[in-house]
């Protein structure tokens, strides 16, 4: 039974999910995480999902895509996802490597993750009458 700290915690508010990781994660840890999140997507039919790197002070390239792969699943599924909280040594380290998030929005804190997820998702109800570019 392992009583350690929890490396990634997956919270749900209101139609959103937020995923904090905690520390830095294995490959195979992040397989867990991806598979986790989607399975809660369709669980929670959730609109939007967050994941926290702010704890993170390194993000390898194996870690980078699965952040976009987790991303396209969401999607797949009906979600937005927004990454926030990259730390500028890690952003740094990204750029200099030729890494990124691809297509997959990054937000400066939580606070702004959400307020994008608020106005992306109220922009895709329908009805709504501001306009998204594609």
């Amino acid at each position: 039974m392992n009583t350690g700290p929890a490396l990634v915690s997956i919270l749900r508010q209101g139609s959103y999910l937020i995923a904090s990781i905690h520390t830095a994660l294995d490959d195979s840890q992040l397989m867990r995480l991806q598979k986790d999140l989607v399975d809660q997507i369709g669980r929670h039919r959730s609109r939007g999902v967050i994941i926290d790197v702010a704890a993170l002070d390194v993000l390898d390239s194996f870690g980078s895509r699965t952040l976009r792969d987790i991303a396209e699943m969401a999607r797949l599924r009906g979600a937005l996802t927004v990454i926030v909280g990259i730390q500028p040594d890690v952003a740094f380290a990204m750029v200099s490597l030729g890494m990124g998030t691809g297509s997959v929005h990054a937000a400066l804190d939580l606070e702004e993750g959400l307020e994008y997820l608020d106005r992306q998702v109220r922009a895709r109800q329908p009805g709504s009458s501001v306009v998204v570019p594609r």
